[in-house]
């Protein structure tokens, strides 16, 4: 269901019902996102410069980008480069409503960077190096994490159970509940949903 009509700014009962089924939002505000969404995107795609300049706003002071375009490939599921309205709501929905194992395994695929179905030491060390390049100096930062290297070889002393270098979806989810900080980077929408 790619949305790309853009003499019509609101969505046909169909594709709300096809949306309400799959997301946690409700008509009203499927319609509001729309309306917002073919606001900032008249072609109805976001592709990923224009999202990294969506992060950008909310990340003034630090280096969204590559934060943001490893979230753009998760949120852009048919992998065509662009995200649409359906993969934005979707996603957006896990990401802000979903309850905490639909997060998790929406985490796990952002950090599963090559998708083969384990976190390695590299991928992970990717996405929080993007992370604190991310936030900048707006952090203070415990001295036992304040470099990506040492925050990422906390989280593998944590989660790498079987000690093999990786961390299988199962680890992740473990580990993940027993330090929530590993998803907070997820809730960049809690505030606006």
């Amino acid at each position: 269901m790619c949305i790309r009509d853009r003499s019509n700014s609101k969505l046909s009962e169909d594709q709300l019902r096809e949306l309400q089924r799959c997301t946690y939002f409700n008509k009203n505000e499927l319609q509001q996102w729309y309306k917002g969404f073919l606001k900032d995107c008249p072609t109805g795609e976001l592709d990923k410069t224009e999202f990294q300049k969506i992060y950008k706003q909310f990340f003034p002071f630090g280096d969204p980008s590559r934060f943001a375009e490893y979230v753009f490939d998760v949120f852009d599921e048919d992998k065509n480069g662009k995200i649409d309205f359906k993969e934005f709501i979707c996603a957006l929905s896990v990401t802000s409503r979903g309850k905490l194992d639909e997060k998790l395994i929406w985490a796990f695929q952002l950090y599963d960077i090559d998708n083969d179905g384990y976190i390695t030491h590299e991928e992970m060390l990717r996405i929080v190096d993007a992370i604190y390049k991310m936030v900048g100096s707006m952090v203070k930062l415990p001295a036992d994490e304040d470099t990506p290297e040492k925050r990422v070889n906390k989280i593998f002393t944590l989660m790498d159970k079987n000690h093999d270098g990786k961390l299988s979806m199962e680890e992740f989810k473990e580990g993940s509940k027993q330090d929530p900080t590993i998803v907070q980077a997820l809730s960049l929408y809690d505030g606006l949903v």
